[in-house]
């Protein structure tokens, strides 16, 4: 009986990381402790003290959110739908207040609340501008002029009688309230206007645009005075009070700005000299950025806003990235990861198995905090990174990526700090699986599309201050095909790999040489595993079939199936008398090896679960999948136990 109760039968989702921002607007609440973020159909709003989702608003099957403002006085919360419907929310109750047709013909692009949190301005793709009273709940002006889309509103801070558009047809526009027409026209811009700042009385307001410069205008004329060039596409403009402490500012300098945009930094400028004072010197956004792309558009910051309340900016990037710098010194305060794409590997990493380190479809690698989920965005690789694997003795851990690279990096539980401390480059194509030993960190090995594998002696005295080079000691032409995984035994003697080519192969961990090849799978092999207790190892392939082979003879001992797909991970967990696995249907299997048993199957992913590993004391599970969500689960096999066994004694009473 007392074996019986080491076998696990049930876990549960005790954490789930999905995404909050999928592109488009993101707003902060005035003081700063929430931040509001388009996700699909809904608007999802996000604790910015704990990185975990507050509230969501609205339901999946609405239609696409395209525009939404938060009130100033943090009571409302209005969202535009693709279908002209204007929805007002409570949000902090999570209740519909009210909905209403939006009168314009076409999808609302902008929109904004003037100071009192009374009247509404709403910009639409059909060239017209709406004004609505949200309290008395009736349109109060319908303002047309613009031609193209109106992709930016503004009331004039302290005066709700003004307001101001840009649209796509490069042309600023300031109307009169009072009177509902247009005071003045500002045409100095030759791209798309992208942003709008105003000093603290509204008396001078900066435009950016697409076309590489930022205008200063007086408002109090509505004439132009200046043109200064910044030499990048401006997505946003903030300006900058007087008495903020940056380092570089003097005392002479009158009026001064952030931008940021296509090259991935902020940048501060004066806007009475027209220089640049101060530039970003370690944007992840720029490191990430590949060399040979520089020209892509898609590579920058999309927007960024400054949060008073926090003492910040925050930027947002082209990858759904939202970072939050200090104001005055442009040095990294927070990140948040609004959308993980593909979530391709994650392991534990930490002394206490207190973080994850995720690979998803990105050459940034992503550490979050198991309890806060708070995240660092570590940049090195230049292309996807494709697997990860963790040394758990000391804090190290190796990637593989779509670079033809592979690199070793050191974690400080204490400070969260990462470095990396080694690269290896030899590969000629993308290296899809990478392995560190289980005992002492004396090599890595690698595999790659270009169906070689790779042995890489590690110094043990490597430098955190400096990249060392790794060179390989032998490689091998291992398969005919892709690698798709590597394994090394729990002795670090053997090293095993599964490939595309439908065999898995055991090779001698100190030269590479062949010791055996395990032929049965039908289709080419996702992964390999060594037990943790007997002599034995585990496959699982694209057939849909789990195979265990025997170290010493190199057979076949068991087959499990139930996998209806493709089986991507397999791992052993109850000191190697239970398997978990997981497939291309989203579903996770829970295996007892014994008796060929499918125990349990979990569906919670909605896409192929990529990534599936275990703690080390085997009562926590971790999986990623392509729906972009990361899943922690618990062992609840006693709670189950305690359940049955009361709804028996239920009975029997």
């Amino acid at each position: 009986m007392s074996n019986f109760l080491k076998l696990k039968v049930k876990f549960a989702v005790s954490s789930k990381y999905e995404a909050f921002y999928t592109g488009g607007k993101v707003e902060f609440s005035k003081d700063g402790e929430h931040v509001f973020c388009c996700c699909g159909n809904q608007v999802k709003i996000l604790e910015v003290s704990t990185g975990k989702v507050f509230q969501t608003i609205g339901q999946d099957d609405d239609e696409e959110v395209t525009c939404f403002s938060a009130s100033p006085d943090g009571e409302n919360l209005v969202v535009a739908h693709r279908h002209l419907v204007l929805k007002q929310w409570d949000w902090k109750q999570n209740v519909s207040v009210k909905s209403w047709k939006a009168i314009h013909t076409t999808p609302i692009s902008s929109m904004a609340f003037d100071d009192t949190s009374t009247l509404l301005a709403t910009g639409g793709s059909d060239s017209s501008i709406k004004i609505f009273d949200i309290i008395k709940q009736y349109c109060t002006h319908n303002l047309r002029g613009h031609t193209g889309v109106v992709n930016i509103v503004a009331f004039k801070p302290r005066d709700p009688t003004v307001l101001i558009s840009g649209a796509e047809d490069y042309k600023i526009r300031v109307w009169d309230l009072m009177t509902s027409t247009c005071q003045a026209v500002l045409d100095k811009h030759y791209s798309v206007i992208t942003s709008f700042s105003f000093t603290p009385g509204g008396d001078t307001m900066l435009s950016s645009g697409r076309d590489s410069v930022v205008i200063v205008w007086d408002m109090k004329t509505q004439e132009h005075k200046k043109t200064i060039p910044v030499f990048e596409s401006v997505e946003s403009i903030n300006v900058i009070p007087k008495g903020t402490c940056f380092p570089s500012l003097t005392a002479e300098e009158d009026l001064c700005f952030l931008t940021a945009g296509s090259k991935g930094i902020v940048q501060l400028w004066s806007a009475t000299s027209g220089k640049c004072l101060l530039s970003q010197e370690d944007s992840i956004v720029s490191q990430a950025t590949d060399p040979e792309r520089q020209d892509d558009q898609d590579m920058r910051i999309t927007h960024a806003m400054r949060v008073p309340s926090l003492d910040a900016l925050a930027v947002v990037t082209f990858d759904h990235n939202i970072i939050l710098y200090n104001i005055e010194e442009l040095t990294l305060k927070k990140q948040f990861v609004g959308y993980n794409d593909e979530v391709l590997d994650v392991k534990f990493l930490g002394e206490q198995e207190s973080h994850l380190v995720v690979a998803t479809n990105s050459p940034l690698i992503k550490i979050f905090n198991r309890e806060t989920w708070g995240c660092q965005i570590i940049q090195g690789h230049t292309d996807i990174v494709l697997s990860i694997d963790v040394f758990k003795k000391g804090n190290f851990f190796a990637s593989c990526s779509k670079d033809n690279t592979i690199r070793l990096w050191k974690f400080s539980s204490e400070t969260e700090s990462v470095s990396c401390v080694a690269v290896g480059r030899g590969h000629t194509h993308a290296v899809g699986s990478v392995a560190l030993p289980k005992l002492n960190l004396q090599y890595i090995v690698s595999g790659s599309e270009d169906c070689t594998l790779k042995l890489w002696p590690v110094s043990s005295d490597l430098s955190e201050d400096e990249i060392t080079a790794l060179s390989t000691t032998v490689t091998e032409k291992a398969h005919e095909k892709d690698i798709n995984s590597i394994a090394v035994a729990p002795n670090d003697k053997i090293i095993a790999t599964g490939s595309q080519d439908k065999t898995a192969k055991l090779w001698n961990a100190a030269n590479l040489s062949l010791l055996g090849v395990l032929r049965g799978h039908r289709r080419g092999i996702w992964c390999v595993q060594f037990s943790p207790v007997d002599q034995c190892v585990a496959t699982s392939s694209a057939d849909g079939n789990i195979k265990i082979w025997a170290l010493s003879d190199y057979t076949c001992v068991k087959t499990f199936e139930g996998h209806d797909a493709s089986i991507l991970k397999v791992t052993f967990i109850t000191r190697g008398m239970q398997l978990l696995s997981s497939g291309s249907d989203g579903l996770v299997k829970l295996w007892t090896i014994k008796n060929n048993e499918c125990v349990k199957t979990f569906d919670e992913h909605s896409d192929k679960v990529w990534a599936l590993t275990s703690s080390a004391t085997e009562d926590v599970i971790v999986t990623g999948a392509a729906d972009s969500n990361i899943l922690i689960w618990r062992d609840v096999t006693q709670e189950e136990i305690d359940e049955t066994t009361a709804a028996q004694n239920d009975i029997i009473l």
